[in-house]
C-alpha cells in the first residue's frame, strides 16, 4: 500500500509519525518548499505553542471560531492531554505558561521538529521536497498525484495536509475532486489605524482591555499593544479571528471602540471619579492616575481630553470628566487594513466540513482521500489552538489508515 502525504507541515508530518512501518507499506510526504515544519520552526517566537493547557473538550471549543461541527468529534479522539502524553512518551516534557500557552521546557521549537521527524524516520517515511501538486486523479481505488514538475506518483491513500490557501483558486485541485471549499480570508492580524496619534505610543501595553466592533455584538479582551501601524496583542488577534468574515466584509474598513479598563462601567468609573473629587482633589489630574495605566497612555488620554497640566481632580470641569470617561471607557479608532501577525498567519475557511468524517477525516465524496490541518475549514485563536487541530486530525487520520491497512 503507497499513502502518499500531500504537504510537510504540523498536520501532515504528524500524521507521517502516527503511521507505523510495516512490510509493504511505503508512507512518502510531498511538500513543495525545500524544508519541512517550518510553521512550527517559527511559532512562537522559535520556542512552539504546542498546545494549551485547556482540557476540558467544551472550554476548548469555545477558542475556535469556526470548525465545531468537526472539532466536537476529532478533539475528543485526540485531546491536549494526549498530544502532551505523546510528547512525553517520546522524551519530550512540556511547560505551561501563565496564559495556558504549552511549550516544550527547553524552549525551542527545534526540539518538537525533531522529535516528530525522528519518529517519521522510525516509520521509514520518505519526504520529498520542491513537490507542487497540480491535479489529484482517481481510477478505480488508485489515485494518481500530478506534480508541477511534470511527474506523477501512484497511490493507495492520499492525506492532504497542504495548509490554507489565501486564494479560492489555489483550491482548484481540490475543487475539481468533486470538493466544495469555504471562501479563504484571512484571520490573526493586527489593526493598521494610519496616522493617529495614538502610535506615538508604540510598545505600550495594558495587560487587560476590551475591544468591540462597532455595529456589531464582536468583542474580545486581553492583553493590548500599540504598535507604530495601530494595535495588536492578544485581544486584537482573537478579535481579527472571531471577526475575520465580518472584517474582510468590509474591505478592513471598521471602527473599533475599546475599555482601557477591561469591564468597568459608566456607574462604577463615576463613582470612583466622585471618590477622587472628595478624598484627592488638591491632587493633579495628570499625576495622579488612578487605575494604573501606563504612564504614557495616562498622558495621551488627558491631552485627548483637553485638560491642562495644573487641572487639579476637585477643579475637573463635567465636560472635561465626560470626555475622560468616553476615552477609557468607548476611545474609538478607524480601522483602515490589516497587518499579517508575524508567523501566526492562519486562513479562515477551507474544504467544507460536510463533506469529512470528523470520526477518520476521510472524505465523505472521495474514498481514500483525507484532509488534516488548516486546508479544512477550521482555525483557532492564537494560543496553541491551530497546533491542537493539526495534531488531532493528523492523529485520526493516521489511525484511520493504519488501521484500514491492516484489515
Amino acid at each position: 500500500m503507497n499513502i502518499a502525504i500531500i504537504g510537510a507541515g504540523a498536520s501532515g508530518c504528524f500524521a507521517a509519525a502516527n503511521i507505523p512501518y510495516r512490510d509493504g507499506v511505503e508512507v512518502a510526504v510531498f511538500e513543495k518548499q525545500g524544508k519541512a515544519l517550518q510553521k512550527v520552526k517559527a511559532s512562537g517566537g522559535g520556542r512552539c505553542n504546542v498546545t494549551h493547557e485547556c482540557f476540558e473538550v467544551p472550554e476548548l471549543l469555545t477558542r475556535y471560531p469556526r470548525g465545531k461541527q468537526l472539532l466536537r468529534k476529532s478533539l475528543y479522539n485526540f485531546t491536549p492531554a494526549d498530544t502532551l502524553q505523546w510528547f512525553a512518551k517520546r522524551g519530550v516534557q512540556l511547560k505551561t505558561e501563565p496564559d495556558g500557552r504549552m511549550f516544550p521546557v527547553t524552549d525551542s521549537s527545534q526540539t518538537i521538529i525533531d522529535c516528530i521527524w525522528q519518529e517519521m524516520m522510525r516509520n521509514k517515511v520518505q519526504v520529498f521536497y520542491h513537490k507542487s501538486v497540480v491535479g489529484i486523479t482517481k481510477a478505480g481505488d488508485k489515485f494518481s498525484i500530478h506534480f508541477a514538475d511534470k511527474t506523477n506518483y501512484e497511490a493507495d491513500k492520499v492525506v492532504v495536509s497542504a495548509g490554507g490557501f489565501p486564494k479560492a483558486e489555489q483550491y482548484n485541485w481540490l475543487t475539481a475532486m468533486g470538493h466544495t471549499i469555504q471562501q479563504p480570508v484571512p484571520s490573526l492580524f493586527t489593526f493598521n489605524i494610519p496616522k493617529h496619534p495614538v502610535t506615538e505610543l508604540m510598545g505600550v501595553a495594558v495587560p487587560n482591555a476590551t475591544i468591540k466592533i462597532a455595529g456589531t455584538k464582536i468583542n474580545q479582551e486581553g492583553p493590548l499593544l500599540i504598535t507604530h501601524w495601530g494595535m495588536s496583542g492578544p485581544a486584537v488577534l482573537k478579535t481579527s479571528a472571531i471577526a475575520a468574515r465580518e472584517l474582510a466584509d468590509r474591505d478592513y474598513n471598521f471602527t473599533i471602540l475599546i475599555n482601557w479598563l477591561y469591564d468597568v462601567n459608566d456607574n462604577e468609573l463615576k463613582d470612583t471619579l466622585a471618590q477622587l473629587r472628595r478624598e484627592q482633589g488638591k491632587q493633579l489630574v495628570q499625576h495622579k492616575n488612578p487605575f494604573e495605566l501606563p504612564r504614557r497612555l495616562w498622558e495621551y488620554m488627558i491631552e485627548q481630553c483637553g485638560i491642562k497640566d495644573d487641572v487639579r481632580w476637585g477643579d475637573l470641569p463635567a465636560i472635561a470628566q465626560n470626555k475622560l470617561i468616553e476615552h477609557l471607557l468607548r476611545d474609538s479608532y478607524n480601522v483602515k487594513g490589516k497587518t499579517t501577525f508575524k508567523e501566526e498567519f492562519v486562513t479562515c475557511g477551507g474544504i467544507t466540513l460536510t463533506e469529512i468524517d470528523p470520526q477518520t477525516m476521510q472524505s465523505k465524496i472521495v474514498p481514500g482521500l483525507y484532509f488534516t490541518g488548516e486546508v479544512l475549514d477550521v482555525d483557532g485563536i492564537t494560543g496553541g489552538y491551530n497546533f491542537q487541530h493539526a495534531w488531532s486530525s493528523g492523529w485520526i487520520a493516521a489511525n484511520s489508515i493504519a488501521g484500514s491497512g491492516s484489515e
